[in-house]
């Protein structure tokens, strides 16, 4: 005769009494109620291990927390996991530590991982900005939120304020880092997809502003109004070597004597301080050879060509020649960033081929290998350019008492 176990009832598991030792009362398919001395009642499915083919209990909860009725459809669910070899105990650890680990990778642990690598590839004061931005408008939100159960519509409300507010550039940054770091969790196995790629879609696009920069034409106005300008001769320097080199206002405002090789007539700014991280060689002029004798002779002795005014340990602000711009009159109209457009839409009205304008900018082609070609093709026919404009920028200054048009006033006697 087979042995068969008769289910429990809920009468009986009310009425079992408390002994002196812990006992079981079996309700079949591997469902335990085990009476503890206590009288705690506790729910257990005994299975024997797939692998091993060792018994095992595994517990369900307690009882009447966990009814007899719920009881059994977790001991089916354990039964079915059974049927396909796979170990209910194993599974259930498993599936702990896969919601602890998502618990645990919020927003903001992953972006503090995403951010130690992408900073390695930035120049600082452009991972500071980044990271302040994402603190300020978003971190400050969603931080805590678990990346996986992060949502776009979620993500949408949190930036709309701002979006309201007109800084339509700033979101599109966030969005864009956003991504990254989305992007970053499906690497690394946090994430199946990115349920943020086409949040940008829900703002609308900020408008592309150029900077200021007046006409090639109107060069000598801005030659005579720098020789008149009520500035420091070092901010004119700045503002004029930047004219001539036609480099960015942070590469200028960097500049370091041990990048200035005289002999060779060459200035090389290192891949940490260009803008994409690529090396940029400039040729120097006479022009420019003559405006580092002048900033010799008005500098006390620094590592930098523009010192700071309150320690030559650092390099003058940045923005020092946009202000002295502003103050001169031509805001609006002049910014010192413009000054590269000013020079690009001369030389390129002038008939200069267009690719040597560009690396003489120092925009990155993206054809690397061309790119790679042109490091070293393209500075023999850069050093023309460079040339022409310098003594483009002396004529427009003949007659004024600018640093560069009084050596072309030498050279023209």
């Amino acid at each position: 005769m087979v042995n068969t176990t008769q289910p429990l009832t809920a009468t009986q598991i009310q009425a079992a009494p408390v002994k002196s030792k812990e006992y079981n009362l079996y309700d079949g398919n591997g469902l335990v109620l085990r009476i503890k001395p206590t009288g705690t009642k506790l729910w257990l499915f005994n299975y024997q291990r797939p692998i091993t083919k060792k018994r095992a209990n595994i517990s369900l909860g307690r009882y009447p927390d966990l009814p007899l009725a719920k009881a059994r459809t977790k001991a089916l669910e354990f039964r079915q996991l059974l049927a396909e070899d796979i170990d209910p105990k194993e599974h259930r650890e498993s599936t702990l530590k896969s919601k602890q680990a998502e618990f645990s990778n919020t927003l903001q642990v992953v972006f503090d991982n995403w951010f130690s690598v992408k900073q390695t590839s930035i120049k600082e004061l452009t991972a500071k900005k980044l990271k302040q931005r994402l603190d300020k408008y978003l971190l400050a939100y969603m931080g805590k939120y678990p990346i996986k159960e992060i949502t776009a519509p979620q993500t949408i409300k949190i930036l709309q304020p701002l979006a309201n507010e007109g800084k339509l550039e700033t979101v599109g940054r966030i969005c864009r880092n956003l991504n990254e770091i989305m992007t970053f969790a499906m690497n690394i196995g946090i994430i199946e997809h990115n349920k943020l790629a086409s949040i940008s879609k829900a703002f609308a696009m900020a408008k592309v502003t150029h900077q200021a920069s007046l006409k090639p034409e109107e060069l000598p106005e801005l030659m005579k109004a720098l020789n008149y300008a009520s500035i420091k001769l070092l901010t004119r320097s700045v503002i004029e070597w930047q004219l001539h080199t036609m480099t960015r206002p942070s590469e200028t405002a960097g500049a370091r004597w041990d990048e200035i090789d005289t002999d060779n007539m060459l200035w090389s700014i290192p891949a940490e301080r260009m803008k994409k991280g690529r090396p940029h060689t400039i040729p120097l002029t006479e022009q420019t050879l003559d405006l580092l004798h002048t900033i010799k002779s008005i500098t006390p002795e620094s590592e930098f060509l523009f010192p700071g005014s309150r320690t030559i340990k650092n390099h003058i602000n940045s923005q020092t020649a946009n202000k002295a711009l502003e103050r001169m009159g031509f805001k609006g109209r002049q910014t010192s960033h413009g000054l590269r457009a000013l020079a690009s839409t001369t030389l390129n009205e002038q008939g200069f081929d267009a690719d040597v304008i560009e690396a003489a900018l120092s925009h990155v082609d993206k054809n690397k290998v061309r790119s790679a070609y042109n490091r070293t093709d393209y500075l023999e026919r850069r050093k023309v350019i460079m040339n022409w404009w310098s003594n483009h920028i002396s004529e427009a200054s003949n007659g004024s008492n600018s640093i560069t048009g009084l050596q072309a006033l030498r050279t023209a006697k």
